[in-house]
């Protein structure tokens, strides 16, 4: 008996949102900056929340002014916030979640670079507490290393670079 495997479309704006995350990675900051802001332009405000979180989030990256960088790290956790909040089950919200720690790091490494150094920590707790709801293996380490390694930077009196 072989069984059933529910098959799910391909998310368009995933993959387009993919695309440019791998031309940021390729060195081609201002293609994927070009490209993210597109999209986001095309999803609007009122678009999936889900997909707003991730290109914000992705978008934030590539940024040259860390007061940029900050925004867009505001609007993808203000996306993930509202999408968690009007939807509460799903792979989708699990995703989110997951997502939370590395919003949270996100912040308080964009603060750090700021010189505000009391919304980081504020940001480093936030990171560390929804470390919890991340199952263990490699991400969750990984994030908690993340969280370790930028405390110990800003307690050091750490400038913008990671």
């Amino acid at each position: 008996m072989t069984e059933e495997r529910e098959e799910t479309p391909l998310d368009g704006v995933l993959i387009r949102i993919g695309q440019a995350i791998m031309l940021h990675r390729a060195g081609d900051r201002e293609e994927a900056r070009n490209r993210l802001l597109e999209l986001w332009h095309e999803i609007g405000p009122q678009g999936d929340a889900f997909h707003r979180c991730t290109l914000a989030h992705y978008m934030a990256d590539t940024q040259d002014d860390p007061r940029d960088e900050l925004d867009w790290d505001l609007r993808a956790l203000e996306a993930a916030e509202g999408f968690v909040t009007e939807r509460t089950t799903g792979t989708d919200t699990g995703a989110l979640c997951a997502f939370f720690p590395s919003l949270h790091l996100n912040l308080a490494a964009d603060y750090v670079a700021l010189d505000r150094p009391a919304d980081a920590r504020a940001q480093l707790l936030r990171a560390r507490a929804s470390t919890n709801g991340v199952a263990d293996g490699e991400y969750r380490q990984g994030l908690r290393e993340a969280i370790d390694r930028l405390a110990v930077r800003l307690e050091a009196g750490g400038g913008a670079e990671a």
